[in-house]
């Protein structure tokens, strides 16, 4: 009795701290100060090691921009010139960038050693932009990313859409992680002037921030979260771009997500120890206050309901082990708690990514057949960023392991 007390309890306060943190996260202002003019002087950086069976589709798709994009100012870093990404690359126009430094093995890393030496060669831009060798563009991307670039915001990430969401129910499930980050989280930030979350790929960073840094400081195991928290820390403005839209390769393997997964989970927590006790610190009136709230509270919510439902969970197990009859009310009792709190987390589960599909249903790149497989096994899906969680608290060393990318285009 007291395991489910305590289990209700801290459902309870999970639910306390998350509409209280909904409520104060409204709180910030933190738009834009001034207004830029046409984009004319960007790059686009590309970290594709090992990407040849990828990468023409993307650079068919950015010389196929609306925006004039002059190839020479299109970046692919590679970490050796026998890649076949090179040859391929080269036969676009696009410039080769060959690491030196292969001991370090993070994109974070690449793009560092990049930046460092346009900065040796004193070539700036006023903006860049980072994508992923499996990425596809939409013929409008860039011309979408100029608008947030001309309202003066330092960072913009647009709709992260599926480039395969059809191959797998794991492809499908994994791409609608990030439509909720988006039209659901980011969506929301935006009109409140908070800052986004950044999810790796599809963005681009103001000139004058990396001409300040010299590099491209954030190295960790998920350097996107690292930067999304530098821009909070520094009152820097970002902005979620649901027009500009580009596509990315999910993983097919459940294997395959699950290490992907363990990876993001270990980097935000890591990420998290580094800048959250500096975000206490910060003034109170900041005016990026909302965000601060926003990111101090984190995933402390889900955690804690979490937690508390599989206490109550717990509890009912441990009566129906000491009662040792199954056909004892008691026992079906207990059996009906487990089943109840199973089905309206499974039911929850299932509502929110429906309504995520049919609010992005003009967009989103599944079939109708694929949609509804998604929103009956997407709870399941969700269920297993607990043992992605587990994983990652209990292994001390988890790398950057490089995800094989072959999905073609075709649409």
């Amino acid at each position: 009795m007291i395991l489910e007390t305590i289990g209700i309890f801290l459902i309870i306060i999970g639910l306390l701290i998350l509409f209280t943190t909904a409520f104060l996260s409204r709180l910030n202002n933190n738009f834009p100060k001034k207004t830029r003019k046409e984009l004319t002087n960007f790059c686009i950086l590309i970290p594709a090691r090992d990407e040849s069976k990828v990468i023409e589709d993307l650079l068919i798709s950015i010389k196929n921009q609306t925006k004039k994009v002059h190839m020479e100012d299109v970046y692919i870093i590679v970490e050796s010139k026998e890649d076949p990404t090179v040859k391929i690359a080269q036969n676009y126009g696009a410039t080769i960038f060959i690491r030196k430094r292969l001991d370090l093995k993070r994109k974070g890393y690449a793009l560092d050693e990049c930046i460092k030496e346009l900065e040796e060669k004193k070539k700036y831009y006023d903006a860049y932009f980072i994508f992923d060798a499996d990425n596809i563009l939409d013929k409008n991307f860039l011309a979408e990313m100029e608008k947030s670039y001309q309202q003066g915001y330092d960072i913009a990430t647009g709709y992260r859409n599926l480039k395969n969401g059809n191959d797998s129910i794991i492809s499908a499930c994994s791409g609608i992680t990030f439509a909720f980050l988006n039209s659901n989280g980011n969506e929301t930030k935006s009109k409140q002037s908070r800052n986004v979350t950044l999810s790796g790929t599809g963005l681009y960073i103001n000139g004058d921030l990396i001409k300040k840094w010299k590099s491209f400081p954030f190295h960790s195991l998920t350097e996107d979260y690292e930067l999304t928290l530098y821009s909070i820390e520094h009152n820097l403005t970002s902005v979620y771009n649901k027009n500009a839209i580009f596509y990315d390769e999910q993983p097919i393997k459940y294997k395959n997500t699950i290490n992907q997964r363990t990876r993001w989970i270990k980097g935000y927590f890591s990420t998290r120890k580094e800048y959250i006790p500096r975000f206490h610190k910060l003034s109170k009136n900041n005016p990026n206050i909302g965000s601060l709230i926003n990111e101090i509270s984190g995933m402390k919510p889900y955690i804690i309901m979490i937690i508390g439902a599989l206490l109550y969970i717990l509890n009912q197990v441990i009566t129906i082990c000491k009662v040792h009859d199954l056909a004892d009310p008691l026992t079906k009792l207990c059996f009906t708690k487990i089943i109840l709190i199973i089905m309206l987390a499974y039911i929850l589960f299932a509502f929110m990514t429906a309504y995520i599909i049919l609010k992005d249903k003009d967009k989103i790149n599944m079939s109708y057949y694929m949609q509804i497989k998604a929103i009956l096994f997407s709870p399941l899906f969700f269920a297993t960023y607990v043992p992605c969680a587990l994983k990652a608290f209990f292994k001390k060393d988890i790398k950057w392991e490089k995800v094989e990318h072959t999905r073609k285009w075709k649409q």
